[in-house]
């Protein structure tokens, strides 16, 4: 079952069981929030590369799998550039997935790199029970 941690305002975050259901489950609840507030317009890619972080966690690691969504408005939040999504999936597993390059009858290894390609920006950070993976999506027409 998922767990709704925090949806005040412009930020909603989620935990997730590390069960095979998670990515589905994470694909809803983004896309019910992604309408809700109007960005439907970035919700196919918003999904899609969720999905592919959230089924990075569930191959690699066993706890709970976090996922958050922050709208950013630099106006009035300082973060400095324009208006973006910013989407954070994170896990308790402390190695940060590595980018590479896969070979085009691989099965897997595409994710990061649509994340890298499809994004603003990206990167990871270490926490304190284990690493969290981000992404920006630029918010069209604001």
């Amino acid at each position: 079952m998922i767990g709704v941690i925090d949806t005040d305002g412009e930020c909603a975050e989620w935990a997730f069981p590390a069960e095979p259901g998670a990515v589905r489950t994470a694909r809803n609840a983004v896309r019910g929030t992604l309408r809700a507030w109007g960005l439907d317009s970035i919700g196919d890619v918003t999904v899609l590369l969720v999905s592919e972080l959230v089924t990075n966690s569930l191959r690699y690691a066993s706890g709970p799998i976090g996922v958050r969504l922050e709208r950013r408005n630099p106006a009035v939040d300082g973060t400095g550039g324009g208006p973006a999504l910013l989407v954070e999936v994170s896990d308790p597993l402390p190695d940060p997935p590595r980018e590479r390059v896969a070979r085009p009858d691989d099965e897997g290894g595409r994710g990061l790199h649509l994340v890298a390609v499809s994004s603003k920006r990206w990167g990871t950070r270490h926490g304190k029970s284990g690493k969290t993976v981000w992404f920006e999506l630029a918010l069209p027409g604001e």
